[in-house]
């Protein structure tokens, strides 16, 4: 995106924290935690005022536009303005400049999709480009950047409870049922599974009694963690896998050792624009740690099914022979093309460089469903703020570390500081705290120490910490379990917090 920017491209960051990334842009729309669908209603009120949406692509390619202007008609700038804290004058420029972009992308990542209502976050952004034209097409679209490696790789394969491999539906896709069934030999319930808060649910209702983790750590990274590891230990039985002892491992009954899959396997790997990759053994994985595909083969051999040693290539080509976005793609034509985008449906096919170019063909060429605008309401987030706990709490990442810090945390970085609580300079003059002081960070569920640290970046009643150093800092002690029903993320990005100075110290570090 810098890159971008150097050759003339404009940068519109909306975050409710000037980050580095807002920095460079050319605006930062500084909304107020969790209004993303105000500022997007209001955006695009102002785009069809304004006269600027794309109504040859609308008629074309596109369906419940009327029912979509009656719900944003209530959305004027000034109203938007009010509700999401941006100056109506910055809404109506970004309007204006993404809908007369000869191309536009939107871009986003956990600061959408960690609220109560993630889909319709995301479906907000949607409507945006549906509105414009700018999906379908080279050089514009939407993108949701991963926040792990081969994030996407894992919802190709069929990782997601709704979906087999190639996201053909579990429930109503029948074909493709029966297919995988003649192909593992056995029949398939048409049946969604659960996702991760379902799966936490269960537990609680002890409908879930064993559980098998890989690569995950759950035990630090859920959200009111207290109860998340109240559940985690009253389970009966629970396997975790992984390349390193996390703190859901100490809580395991078997801990199966395993590889690190860039560098000890082969395989492959999908990224944010759905280009399949090769990824190579370079190294030996030390001791005792083995290859998933051999500890799963090895676990299905001893619960009798025998699949003898199957090789990443082998496991390959059967997912080439069962998912249709990936039959073109043998190991030989992503190695000579230096990766394939999916869809890639025979050996002639060189992938798709973007998606939905279907919705620009005429209504007599224009093959399946119409996409569908949505209708969604401003929700703001669930834990409201109130005289008791009146600072707006949001949690990320920094660029050092990883996750809960099990893997940044074993080698050092020039970058990396140790947690703190962050606040606007205003909010330390409010409540009488100066840097570097520990406090007291409280919310509804629990409670948790932390140095303060003044970020002129954050504006007053916003705090901000992350998840990197939960043996420092436990933070999800302080997040909610509020989650959205469509997606089952946790509103990790909103919660309400108070901060109470130590007594009888000053709390200096």
């Amino acid at each position: 995106m810098l890159k971008a920017t150097r050759r003339g491209a404009k940068l519109f960051v909306v975050d409710p924290r000037r980050t580095s990334s807002a920095q460079f842009a050319d605006r930062w729309l500084g909304l107020n935690v969790g209004s993303d669908i105000a500022l997007s209603n209001t955006i695009a009120r102002e785009i069809i005022h304004s006269g600027l949406a794309h109504h040859e692509f609308i008629e074309n390619g596109t369906s419940d536009y009327a029912e979509y202007v009656a719900s944003v008609e209530e959305w004027t700038l000034e109203k938007g303005e009010v509700i999401t804290g941006v100056p109506a004058e910055a809404i109506r420029a970004v309007a204006h400049a993404y809908a007369k972009a000869d191309k536009a992308q939107l871009c986003w990542t956990l600061g959408i999709t960690e609220h109560h209502n993630a889909v319709d976050n995301v479906l907000a952004l949607i409507n945006l480009a549906l509105l414009t034209g700018h999906v379908g097409r080279w050089g514009s679209g939407l993108a949701p950047l991963r926040g792990q490696n081969n994030v996407q790789g894992g919802g190709d394969m069929g990782a997601i409870p709704n979906k087999l491999p190639g996201f053909q539906d579990i429930e109503h896709d029948g074909p493709a049922r029966a297919k995988f069934e003649a192909a593992w030999g056995i029949p398939i319930t048409p049946k969604y599974g659960w996702h991760l808060t379902q799966m936490f649910e269960a537990m609680e209702r002890k409908e879930l009694t064993t559980l098998y983790v890989i690569g995950e750590n759950p035990a630090q990274s859920e959200a009111d963690i207290n109860h998340a590891r109240h559940l985690l230990e009253g389970l009966e039985f629970m396997v975790v896998q992984d390349i390193l002892f996390t703190k859901t491992a100490a809580m395991a009954d078997v801990v199966l050792p395993a590889s690190a899959a860039w560098c000890e396997t082969e395989g492959t790997v999908t990224n944010s624009e759905r280009r399949v990759q090769r990824v190579r053994k370079a190294l030996y994985a030390p001791g005792a740690a083995r290859d998933d595909l051999a500890i799963i083969s090895d676990l299905a051999r001893r619960m009798g099914s025998d699949w003898g040693e199957p090789s990443s290539e082998d496991m390959w080509n059967e997912l080439r022979s069962l998912s249709p976005m990936h039959t073109g793609m043998s190991y030989a034509r992503i190695e000579a093309l230096g990766g394939i985008q999916w869809p890639c449906r025979d050996e002639s096919d060189p992938g798709a460089p973007f998606l939905h170019g279907r919705l620009w063909e005429k209504d007599e060429a224009l093959k399946g469903r119409r996409a569908p605008f949505a209708i969604v309401i401003d929700d703001p987030p669930v834990e409201q703020l109130s005289p008791e706990y009146p600072l707006r709490l949001t949690t990320g990442r920094r660029l050092d570390s990883y996750n809960t810090g099990v893997q940044t945390e074993s080698f050092a970085s020039p970058l990396r500081r140790s947690e703190s609580l962050d606040l606007a300079p205003e909010d330390g003059v409010k409540y009488g705290v100066t840097e570097g002081e520990r406090v007291r960070v409280i919310s509804r569920r629990g409670c948790v120490e932390a140095p303060v640290r003044f970020d002129n970046g954050l504006r007053a009643g916003l705090a901000f910490m992350t998840l990197h150093f939960p043996d420092q800092v436990d933070i999800n002690q302080l997040t909610i379990e509020a989650n959205d029903p469509k997606s089952g993320t946790a509103e990790f990005k909103a919660c309400a917090v108070r901060i109470e100075k130590l007594s009888g110290t000053n709390g200096r570090t």
